[in-house]
C-alpha cells in the first residue's frame, strides 16, 4: 500500500458477496488506504435460498468508511469523488420512504417462481420458432420480482422501487433513485443491446410483473449520480456534497481495473463467480440469448462466460477439508493461502488423472439447468491435495471453454490474459492457468481491480484524466507475467481436449435423471 500523500484521491466502495471494502485510490492507481468489513450474516431460510438484511449492507458500508477514516482521516480533504461497485443481481424492494420491504435476495439464491405472467401468443410463437422457449421460462422463473408477486403480494403492493444493491447504496449516498447503466446485471427488463430500460413493446415487460415507474433512473458510466447527503456524511464520514459518480458492476470494474479494454485481451476473474470477459464496442452473445453485459466503459459491452460458483469452490474446500492448513496458518501468523499453494505443489499437473467439472450450481444454456458438479478418475493414490488441485484445474478448463466460445463469436483471438480477484494471489493458480490456456497470464499490480475500475470511472467522469485510454495507462499495470511451461501445456491440452470437453455431454443425461429421482434442483 502506498505511503504517498497525493492531493487528488478517489473513494471506491466495493460491496462484494463476502465483504465490503472502502478504498482510497490515487490517479496513478495506488491503493492509498483500505478498510474492509466481512459479511457473516447471510440467512438461508430454505435449501437453496440466500438472503441478507438490506440495511446490513449499508451498515457494513458505513462501518468500512469509518474504519478507513480512523486510519486515513487526514486524507479526506484530498477526496474528489466516490463511486460504488457491487455484486451483481442482488435485488431488494423498497417503499416510498426507501425502507426495505423484504430481505435482499442474493444473486446466489436459487428460489424460483412457479406462477408465471402470461406472454402474448405472438411472442410465444417466435420463441418456439427460435427454440428458446425453455430459456424464456427460465428467465421468468428466476426473476425475483415474479417470486415476490407470487409469494408476497402484500409486499409487492407496497413496492415503490425495485433496486439492485448498487441502486440501494447509491440511494443511501445521494437520496436519489438513480443507478449506473454499467451496474444493470440481473433479471430485469433491461435492453442490453441499447443499454437502457427495454422499450414498452419488449417481451420482458410481459415476462415479469413490474412497471417502468418501479425502476430507478439510469445514467451512463462516468456520469454524476448526485452528491453525498448530510445523512450519508453523518453515517459514513464521507464529506457532504462530494460527487457520487456512476461506475459499473464488480466484474465489469475488475475487467477495466485489470486494463482489459481491447478485445484480444481476456480478463479472468477469480472471485466468488469465476468469469472470462472481453471488452468490445460490438454486441456479441458468447452463448445464445445470454447477452453481453454493460462494460465499465461507456457504450461498450463485456462478453462473458461465467462459472457461477467459481472460487467459491476454493472457499468450500477450505471450510470442509482445509482445517489443518487454517489452524497451522493461524499459529504461524500467515495467511492460509500460502499453505494451500504448498498443498497444490505436492501434486503434479493433471492431478494424476483426477478431473473436475465445476458446475456446483446449474446454468442457463451451457451448462443447462440440470447441471451438477462432478469429479472423475479417482484412484487409491488420490488425496485431498489432488482434489484441491483438481478444483483449480477444473475452473481453468471451464474458463478455457469459455474463451473458445467467445473467440468463435467475436472472431478475435485472445492472445493475452489478465487475472484479477482474490484467487489471483495464488502463484499456483496463476501458473496452472497459463499452462491450461497456453498463454501468458498477467497479474495486475493490485488484486483490488474492482475498486480500481470504479476509481478509473470516477477519474474520467470528473475530468481528472482526459479519457479512458489515458486513465488506464496511468492507473493500471501488470506486476508479474506467468509464462506457460511447454510440457505442462501439452499435458493439459490433451486432458482438456480428450477428456474435459466430453464430460458435460456424457454426464448431462445422468444429471437429468438425478433431478427427476431426487427432485433437486426443484422445478416448476
Amino acid at each position: 500500500m502506498s505511503t504517498r500523500r497525493p492531493d487528488q484521491l478517489l473513494l471506491s466502495i466495493d460491496c462484494g458477496t463476502q465483504s465490503v471494502r472502502a478504498l482510497l485510490i490515487d490517479l496513478h492507481g495506488h491503493i492509498v488506504g483500505k478498510a474492509q468489513v466481512h459479511f457473516d450474516d447471510y440467512a438461508a431460510p430454505h435449501p437453496g435460498w440466500l438472503e441478507h438484511d438490506v440495511n446490513g449492507f449499508w451498515h457494513a458500508t458505513a462501518e468500512a468508511c469509518q474504519k478507513l477514516w480512523a486510519h486515513h482521516g487526514h486524507l479526506r480533504p484530498a477526496l474528489r469523488g466516490v463511486a460504488v461497485t457491487t455484486q451483481r443481481g442482488t435485488v431488494m424492494p423498497v417503499d416510498r420512504q426507501g425502507q426495505p420491504l423484504h430481505p435482499a435476495i442474493s444473486w446466489l439464491d436459487q428460489r424460483a417462481a412457479t406462477r408465471l405472467p402470461p406472454i402474448h401468443p405472438l411472442w410465444r410463437a417466435a420463441f418456439r420458432a427460435l427454440g428458446v422457449t425453455d430459456t424464456i421460462r427460465y428467465f421468468q422463473r428466476q426473476a425475483e420480482v415474479n417470486w415476490i408477486v407470487e409469494h408476497h403480494p402484500e409486499v409487492w403492493a407496497r413496492t415503490h422501487k425495485l433496486l439492485l444493491l448498487s441502486g440501494w447504496l447509491n440511494w443511501k449516498l445521494t437520496g436519489r433513485y438513480v443507478d449506473s447503466i454499467g451496474s444493470q446485471v440481473g433479471y430485469l427488463p433491461f435492453d442490453f443491446r441499447h443499454q437502457r430500460w427495454a422499450a414498452r413493446w419488449d417481451w420482458k415487460w410481459q415476462a415479469m410483473t413490474i412497471d417502468p415507474e418501479q425502476l430507478p433512473e439510469l445514467l451512463p458510466v462516468g456520469a454524476q449520480l448526485g452528491e453525498i447527503t448530510a445523512q450519508a456524511a453523518l453515517d459514513t464520514g464521507i464529506p457532504a456534497g462530494l460527487p457520487v459518480m456512476a461506475a459499473a458492476a464488480d466484474k465489469a470494474c475488475e475487467v477495466l481495473g485489470a486494463g482489459c479494454i481491447e478485445p484480444h485481451v481476456g480478463g479472468l476473474s477469480y472471485g466468488t463467480t469465476a468469469t472470462i470477459n472481453v471488452t468490445s464496442k460490438r454486441y456479441v452473445e458468447a452463448l445464445p440469448l445470454v447477452p453481453p453485459y454493460p462494460a465499465a466503459l461507456p457504450e461498450h459491452y463485456s462478453s462473458e462466460v461465467q462459472i457461477f460458483r467459481g472460487y467459491w469452490m476454493v472457499r468450500w474446500f477450505k471450510e470442509q477439508f482445509g482445517h489443518h492448513e487454517r489452524m497451522a496458518a493461524e499459529q504461524a501468523g500467515i495467511v492460509p493461502e500460502a499453505l494451500f499453494d504448498e498443498l497444490v505443489a505436492t501434486v503434479p499437473p493433471g492431478s494424476m488423472g483426477l478431473m473436475l467439472q465445476p458446475y456446483w450450481s446449474p446454468g442457463i444454456r451451457h451448462p443447462g439447468p440440470d447441471a451438477k458438479g462432478a469429479i472423475i478418475g479417482f484412484g487409491d493414490v488420490h488425496t485431498r491435495a489432488h482434489v484441491y488441485r483438481a478444483i483449480l484445474e477444473g475452473l481453468a478448463y471451464a474458463l478455457r471453454d469459455g474463451r473458445e466460445r467467445i473467440e468463435k463469436k467475436t472472431k478475435v483471438p485472445i492472445t493475452e490474459l489478465r487475472v484479477s480477484g482474490g484467487g489471483s494471489q495464488s502463484d499456483a493458480a496463476m501458473q496452472l492457468t497459463a499452462d491450461i490456456f497456453n498463454l501468458p497470464v498477467g497479474r495486475p499490480h493490485t488484486f483490488e481491480t474492482s475498486g480500481l475500475g470504479a476509481a478509473i470511472d470516477s477519474a474520467v467522469g470528473l475530468g481528472l484524466h482526459a479519457d479512458f485510454a489515458t486513465a488506464v495507462r496511468s492507473m493500471t499495470r501488470v506486476e508479474r507475467v506467468f509464462e506457460p511451461i511447454a510440457a505442462h501445456a501439452d499435458l493439459y491440452d490433451a486432458l482438456y481436449g480428450r477428456v474435459y470437453r466430453h464430460m458435460y455431454d456424457r454426464l448431462a443425461p445422468l444429471y437429468g435423471e438425478i433431478q427427476r429421482i431426487t427432485g433437486y434442483p426443484k422445478r416448476d
